[in-house]
């Protein structure tokens, strides 16, 4: 969906992955010539994606957080608490596992924070999981068309798929056969 669904942005745009964990979306990102800055709780998981990648790195104190940033590629990873990052304005925002991966109390206050962290004309892509919850529960949690709209309402579906199959074991342990996956694009203002 993200190769699908990014558009062309102009070089050096500064692109937002919360919650980044060790995705190799991020390498695809940069090599969009993209600025790509992660925030991802788990040092473990940030160390993952340099060595995995093979991504000569260092790391520096930036605030509350520690910053890794990749040598030779436009990659930077902010490890800690999202909501004690701080950043200039971000052109774009990639939203693979963040939003499914927050109880639904939790998931206002990260919106209203990722609003915070974002141009008003940002570019925001977004992926949601649809599923019966009182057959199984998160996480990843289920999102509703409701709720995103009451976050973004200029959000669209561009893509919507049945993603059982690539799903966690306990969904189809549960009964489940039907767990939608769903690309959400907001209209490109620049």
């Amino acid at each position: 969906m993200l190769r699908s669904h990014w558009p062309e942005l102009a070089e050096a745009s500064r692109v937002l992955v919360p919650f980044c964990g060790k995705t190799s979306d991020l390498l695809w990102l940069a090599n969009r010539k993209l600025e790509v800055v992660g925030i991802e709780l788990s040092q473990i998981a940030v160390e993952a994606f340099f060595n995995e990648h093979e991504l000569e790195f260092e790391s520096e104190s930036h605030g509350k957080l520690i910053r890794y940033q990749a040598n030779k590629h436009s990659i930077s990873i902010h490890c800690g608490d999202y909501f004690d990052f701080e950043s200039q304005p971000f052109d774009a925002l990639f939203d693979r596992g963040s939003l499914v991966a927050l109880p639904a109390e939790n998931r206002p206050p990260y919106v209203e924070y990722t609003k915070a962290l974002l141009k008003d004309d940002a570019y925001r892509l977004i992926i949601t999981l649809e599923y019966d919850q009182a057959a199984a529960n998160g996480p990843p949690f289920s999102v509703t068309p409701d709720e995103i709209g009451s976050y973004w309402s200029d959000m669209k579906a561009v893509e919507r798929n049945n993603d059982i199959d690539d799903s966690p074991p306990k969904f189809k342990e549960a009964g489940l056969d039907e767990v939608i996956e769903t690309a959400w694009a907001s209209p490109l203002k620049y």
